[in-house]
């Protein structure tokens, strides 16, 4: 692996080498970013299959798939998950339709719409359209759009973009609408989501930085990077 940039290049061959990730990758308590021209499905698959999340960037008029093992992970047991008097409200007025992959095109659209500064463009918006229908021989991975729209509209309120490996979730990015009528439908739409997981036997969800206060009062809870990882590979059965 050679620095780049104060960040390190990382090449698929040094990810699929376990020396380099165990002992030099995830042993790193300095470094968390990792960039790479690499925008292949199945790189960007092993990639999150070894715990990365990746967004992009440019440095120096490049555009690269940056890569992080984060120093911190925010996790989401479902038994934790804890729902607002706001949410449940909106639960008994059961005004929205919850969905799954059937707007991924609009979603992603929309978080380029939503977002002032979005990572999710040219190689990388490329690449996950083209991971949409893609399966991975070895890997169970399945890119996702969590989507809930209104009931009465169809229209599209609040969504994310995330992806399971095996019996995990992790999320990505996500929007809700700013028009008032559709107040705290972007914390309805996490709860769906997270009873939509437990319903269907996932371990637990990665919600990705713990740095949001959403993310708290929604259950979820931090772990260092040594701690996730013990979780995660377990679990993915490395």
């Amino acid at each position: 692996m050679g620095k780049q940039n104060l960040v390190y290049y990382l090449s698929f061959d040094d990810l699929k080498n376990e020396d380099i990730l165990f002992n030099y990758v995830y042993a790193n308590k300095d470094s968390n970013y990792y960039v790479s021209e690499d925008f292949s499905k199945d790189f960007y698959i092993h990639l999150a299959y070894y715990g990365f999340i990746c967004t992009s960037a440019t440095l120096q008029n490049k555009f690269y798939l940056l890569a992080e093992i984060q120093f911190e992970y925010a996790i989401l047991d479902f038994q934790d998950l804890h729902i607002s008097k706001k949410v449940k409200k909106l639960l008994k007025e059961d005004n929205f339709k919850f969905t799954i992959n059937t707007k991924f095109e609009e979603v992603i659209s929309l978080l380029e719409n939503y977002h002032k500064t979005n990572w999710l463009e040219d190689k990388y918006k490329d690449l996950l359209l083209s991971l949409r229908d893609y399966k991975h021989p070895n890997i169970d991975f399945q890119i996702m759009s969590i989507e809930l729209n209104d009931k009465n509209t169809n229209e599209l309120i609040a969504a994310e973009i995330g992806y399971k490996i095996g019996s995990t979730y992790t999320s990505l990015t996500g929007f809700s609408s700013r028009d008032k009528k559709y107040n705290n439908w972007g914390k309805l739409q996490l709860v769906l989501l997270s009873k939509y997981l437990e319903e269907n036997g996932f371990a637990f969800w990665n919600l990705g930085h713990p740095y949001m206060k959403y993310k708290f009062d929604l259950g979820a809870k931090t772990f260092s990077r040594e701690e996730f990882l013990k979780r995660w590979l377990k679990q993915i059965q490395i």
